[in-house]
């Protein structure tokens, strides 16, 4: 069942913040008007002084802008981190609920570098962006309202200039942001190679694989490199298409004055004669009518990375294949019922069950598991050994049919409180960047080193040095050899001791005999008095359980043995 696309929400402008910057843009038109009546007055015969009532106009006004500047982009700033914070919690909810055996779910490097890198590019988008883009619909509009009483000529003319900006802008921004997301692509997928070859370094190292890799980083890198730097030539474009624009307007406005003063332009002032006060203002407020576009060209990088960003999160945000029970409370149920309630038997009944867009794995799937037995699962590879495991903990979702575990049905409702019940040990158990003890926790409450003590030792690691609770260990186990990590894992089933249900996916799978028949015999100790179900390759460690049952490349259960 493919969980529900997340609508993520839409950033909304603080409205005192926008009105605060969108005003302070507007402050100038009044220190315009201020200089060009103190230069007037002076040429019409009043002393120095007539200039100090309008400089301090002008100095206030200048603080006041700076202020509400100042104001409006602390409170825009403070909105766009509470907005990402959001944006990155529910993309997060989002993968939460989706299975970790979803195949079109994002790399964990990936997704990591999408949410917490790429994601930072959204706040200047945010910050920058979109006040420009409002003072780009404000300022330019009440500057033409001012203008045009004046001079019907100086209106036309930054009228005429004004729209070919965005035009020619819109033209670049549409390359801006494909080269932004491509770059962003790009960029996720080196961190998700790089994360995969360092948690396989000691396998690459064994291979003689290093150079190789580091050759095809290095290609990866510059591949990012050119990207970055295809990107970058698009933003200086963008500014420089402005900057051509705009200073074509301005110059044009400047010979319009120019000329009109000097008397050889008689039109376009409405009939009347332009004075230099009046000249003078419309010269000052030309620039200020480029202002907001010129802002708005230096973040248009800005916004093709902000949105390349929000697409980013948006794919992370996609639906996919759905965790059972996502969402959904576990009831609680006590360590004394657990503890005195039996092993429980699993029964699954006309079983269905496909990846989404390939052939079904499952379809018609009948077994039975007496409560209390040993089970193994033998199967070519394919053929649906690790999915039963999966579906039978609830971490993939059936397509039909149904599975019973002591009774209860495995469902929605249900399956957080099965799963207190249950031990799963994967394939390839992860071992963390923490401590022994940390690792074999996993953050549970309530375990105090007495108990990891005991677990160490049912799981056979007592006598081994570099597998001490105290000691630290690194992403991926290094220093732990296969067999160790296997019963690293064992340990954390050992931990969990109401757990009557073990799930257990290929735990001799590449070790040697030695190693595997000590793995079995951990196993086999922990499983006493509980219901265990093992999908293995291993002949020998089937031998060793109260039945075989082959799973065919049909996925039908064929009993072999009792």
């Amino acid at each position: 069942m493919p969980t529900p696309p997340l609508s993520l929400p839409r950033f909304i402008l603080p409205r005192a913040a926008s009105l605060a910057q969108g005003g302070a843009a507007l402050l100038w038109l009044p220190q315009a008007a201020l200089l060009a009546w103190a230069v007037q007055a002076m040429l019409d015969g009043a002393s120095w002084r007539a200039a100090l009532l309008p400089a301090a106009g002008v100095l206030l006004l200048g603080v006041l802008r700076a202020g509400c500047e100042a104001w409006g982009a602390r409170r825009m700033y403070a909105a766009a981190r509470e907005h990402l914070s959001n944006l990155r919690a529910q993309v997060a909810q989002a993968l939460a609920r989706r299975s970790p055996l979803d195949r079109q779910r994002a790399q964990s490097g990936q997704a990591a570098s999408v949410i917490a890198e790429q994601a930072e590019a959204i706040v200047p988008y945010l910050v920058r962006y979109k006040p420009a883009r409002w003072k780009v619909m404000l300022v330019p509009l009440v500057i033409l309202a001012v203008v045009t009483p004046l001079s019907w000529i100086a209106a036309l003319i930054l009228l005429i200039a004004a729209p070919l900006i965005p035009v020619f802008m819109a033209l670049v921004g549409m390359g801006a942001q494909a080269a932004s997301r491509a770059q962003m692509v790009e960029m996720g997928s080196m961190n998700a190679f790089l994360l995969d070859r360092l948690r396989g370094l000691a396998t690459l190292r064994a291979l003689d694989a290093v150079n190789a890799t580091a050759e095809r980083l290095d290609a990866s890198s510059q591949s990012v490199r050119r990207r970055t730097m295809v990107v970058l030539r698009i933003a200086f474009l963008s500014s420089a298409v402005l900057e051509l624009f705009s200073a074509l307007g301005v110059a044009m406005v400047a010979a319009f004055i120019g000329f009109s003063l000097l008397g050889s332009i008689n039109f376009g002032t409405w009939g009347r004669e332009l004075n230099l006060g009046q000249g003078l203002f419309i010269l000052l407020l030309a620039p200020a009518f480029f202002e907001p576009l010129r802002e708005l060209a230096a973040v248009w990088h800005d916004k093709a990375a902000g949105e390349a960003g929000l697409a980013g999160l948006h794919d992370l945000a996609t639906d996919g294949v759905s965790l059972p029970g996502a969402g959904v409370a576990a009831a609680a149920v006590s360590a004394a019922a657990m503890a005195v309630a039996p092993p429980p038997a699993v029964e699954i009944r006309e079983l269905r069950f496909a990846h989404p867009g390939e052939a079904g794995v499952f379809d018609g799937f009948d077994l039975n598991v007496r409560a209390g037995e040993h089970v193994a699962l033998l199967g070519a590879s394919g053929a649906g050994k690790t999915t039963l495991l999966s579906l039978l903990a609830g971490l993939l979702p059936a397509s039909g049919g149904e599975i019973r575990i002591g009774g209860v049905r495995l469902t929605d409702s249900t399956v957080n409180t099965l799963r207190q019940r249950m031990a799963w040990m994967g394939q390839r158990p992860h071992v963390f960047a923490a401590s022994v003890s940390q690792n074999v926790t996993l953050g549970r409450v309530g375990v105090n080193a007495a108990h990891v003590t005991q677990a160490l030792h049912l799981a056979d690691l007592a006598a081994v040095a570099q597998a001490q609770p105290a000691v630290m260990l690194s992403d991926g186990g290094q220093g732990l050899s296969g067999g160790e990590a296997v019963r690293l894992a064992l340990a954390r089933v050992a931990l969990h001791p109401h757990a009557d249900l073990l799930l257990v996916d290929e735990p001799t799978a590449h070790l040697d005999s030695e190693t595997a028949a000590r793995v079995t015999d951990a196993l086999l100790a922990l499983a006493k008095g509980k219901t265990m179900i093992v999908a293995t390759h291993d002949p020998v460690l089937a031998g060793r359980l109260q039945r075989t049952v082959h799973v065919d490349a049909q996925a039908q259960a064929q009993e072999l043995s009792v």
